[in-house]
């Protein structure tokens, strides 16, 4: 029972290794072709807040009140808009994103460090001041060289994070095949 249980986690493994390598290969395209990666990313965004649009027009019929439903109405027609916007113009969408993307990274490196002074004397928090400084390095460059850095940042960022999915899923996939063989080498 053991052995047979040893042996289906270590092909599920092998799967999950597998689609860690496609995930990580994929993530390596998107971040070699960073603008075209961006608008897939920008019209599948508009869609989403299409179909975000509708799900809201429809609950908006079980409001209890009138202001309810005329709140729900407009949430309905600012996320129809803003996806027909990112769906049919995903250029300029793709920009604009880019702009958003960097003011939330100069807004969180400012969150960040003024955390990591608070936890200053807590071991660890080099690592938030770390990560503010990044965010705030990042947040600078996007900032001033847009709307030029619509061309690279969604698209590197969307990338790397697939990237990073990936070799997660190999390394994690890849500790728990070595666990298991070492179990079922014990049970044997």
């Amino acid at each position: 029972m053991t052995n047979s249980l040893a042996q289906d986690v270590s092909k599920r493994s092998g799967v999950s290794i597998f689609m860690g390598l496609l995930t990580a290969a994929i993530g390596l395209v998107m971040i070699m072709y960073p603008f075209a990666t961006a608008t897939v990313t920008t019209v599948f965004l508009g869609w989403a807040f299409l179909f975000a649009s509708v799900a809201q027009f429809v609950f908006a019929f079980t409001s209890d009140t009138v202001g309810s439903f005329f709140l729900k109405i407009l949430i309905a027609i600012l996320y129809a808009v803003s996806g027909i916007a990112l769906a049919f113009f995903p250029i300029a969408g793709t920009a604009a994103l880019t702009g958003v993307l960097g003011t939330v990274l100069l807004i969180q490196a400012g969150i960040e460090g003024i955390a990591a002074f608070q936890l200053r004397p807590m071991p660890g928090w080099g690592w938030v001041l770390f990560d503010s400084i990044a965010s705030l390095v990042l947040g600078v460059m996007i900032i001033v060289e847009w709307p030029s850095s619509s061309l690279w940042a969604i698209g590197t960022l969307v990338g790397a994070g697939v990237l990073v999915n990936g070799i997660t899923r190999i390394v994690v996939s890849a500790t728990i095949r070595q666990g298991i063989n070492e179990v079922a080498k014990g049970t044997a």
